[in-house]
C-alpha cells in the first residue's frame, strides 16, 4: 500500500460584499509538508460570479487569485511572502481576513498524491 501523508488544505473564496459575509467558492489551496507541496487551483465563473454581485471588479479578483498562486510558488517574484518558507506562505495564505479573496479554514488529510487530491478537492468543493 502507497504511503500516507499528512496534507492540509482550504478553500479559495470569492466574497464580493464582505459585510454580507456571501461567498463562491472558487478554488483550492494544498500543502504537504513532508513532500513539500504547496499548489492551488482555481476557476472562477464570470458569469456566476456577476449573477451573485454585479458590482464585483472581476480584474481585482483575478489579480488577486493570481496573487495566490504566485505565491504558492514562492520566489522573489512573489514578493516578501514569496522568500518565505512554504509553510509560512501556507499560514499567511489561510490566514482569517477580510477581503474579497480569503480562505476558509484549514481541514486536515491524508493522500498518496497531493496533486490528485488537489485536483479531486477542487473539483469537488469549488466547481
Amino acid at each position: 500500500m502507497p504511503e500516507q501523508h499528512l496534507f492540509e488544505y482550504a478553500v479559495i473564496r470569492v466574497m464580493p460584499r464582505v459585510e454580507r459575509e456571501e461567498f463562491i467558492n472558487v478554488g483550492v489551496i494544498l500543502y504537504c509538508a513532508k513532500l513539500r507541496f504547496l499548489q492551488c487551483r482555481y476557476h472562477v465563473d464570470i458569469e456566476r460570479l456577476q449573477s451573485f454581485c454585479k458590482m464585483v471588479d472581476v480584474e481585482d479578483v483575478a489579480a488577486n487569485l493570481g496573487a495566490f498562486e504566485k505565491i504558492c510558488n514562492g520566489g522573489a517574484f512573489a514578493g516578501a511572502i514569496g522568500k518565505l518558507d512554504a509553510a509560512s506562505r501556507f499560514r499567511w495564505l489561510t490566514a482569517t481576513r477580510s477581503t474579497v479573496v480569503q480562505s476558509s479554514k484549514v481541514h486536515p488529510g491524508f493522500c498518496t498524491d497531493p496533486a490528485k487530491t488537489l485536483l479531486r478537492l477542487h473539483e469537488s468543493l469549488a466547481l
